[in-house]
């Protein structure tokens, strides 16, 4: 039976999780495997790889092939090279012993490396951050250095504002102490016309009550008369009655 060593997906939709298995290659992707070996977490910075190297190590002995991806997460993890050390052993290249020193200090320098990586990419980040609150401040800066210059322009305007209305206060001022004297004159020259007119006015109405008076009397003599032609006309008829006789 043919052994893969393969990652299986796991996790949810846009981040995944994947278990490091040992699987038939015949076997589905995600289906049955015959052991887990680690898992693999793309989701962090840096990855997050866990591997039992000695379960990994035996597979390879027994002839298990590991895909590209795991192949990858073998030799990142030192599994490739402690499996390289064990086959030195069987060729006679260096004693048993010497594998746990070597792959110690492997795993020191590598350990060194991406603490290395770490601090870098924890460098990087800060200065992004530093950036972008340098960037926000100007920003906040801008906009309040902004504000300031709407309010004194504001001001200056309602300064200005101020200023023209005094002026315009001025000038109005100015112009009634102008015009005043001549108001005066004008209401000293129709008062003056008033009183040389009041005489006319008042000839005028004595005259009306004069013509008042006249019509009066002619309406009491017109009276008069019509009083007495009836009683001149009643004579005359007993006159004519007595000739008649």
């Amino acid at each position: 039976m043919a052994v893969k060593i393969r990652l299986q997906r796991h996790g949810k939709k846009g981040k995944p999780f994947y278990w490091v298995v040992a699987a038939d290659a015949r076997a589905k992707r995600d289906g049955r495997y015959l052991e887990k070996i680690g898992t693999y977490n793309p989701n962090t910075n840096p990855a997050t790889i866990q591997i039992k190297i000695d379960r990994a190590v035996d597979w390879l002995q027994n002839g298990a092939q590991p895909t590209d991806t795991a192949r990858n997460l073998l030799s990142e993890t030192g599994v490739l090279l402690k499996n390289h050390l064990v086959n030195g052993v069987r060729k006679g290249a260096h004693k048993e012993e010497d594998i746990e020193a070597k792959f110690a200090a492997w795993v020191s320098d590598k350990e060194a490396r991406q603490e290395a990586t770490k601090d870098k990419l924890d460098k990087n980040l800060a200065d992004k951050k530093a950036k972008a609150l340098a960037a926000e401040k100007e920003v906040s800066e801008k906009r309040k250095a902004d504000a300031l210059a709407a309010v004194a322009e504001a001001e200056a305007i309602e300064t200005q504002a101020e200023a023209n209305s005094e002026e315009a206060t001025t000038e109005v001022e100015v112009v009634a102490e102008e015009t005043a004297p001549a108001a005066e004159e004008t209401a000293e020259e129709v008062e003056a016309v008033a009183e040389e007119a009041a005489p006319v006015a008042e000839e005028a109405q004595a005259e009306e009550e004069t013509a008042e008076e006249v019509a009066a009397e002619v309406a009491e003599e017109v009276e008069a008369v019509a009083e007495e032609a009836p009683a001149e006309e009643s004579s005359k008829e007993e006159d004519a009655e007595e000739a008649t006789e």
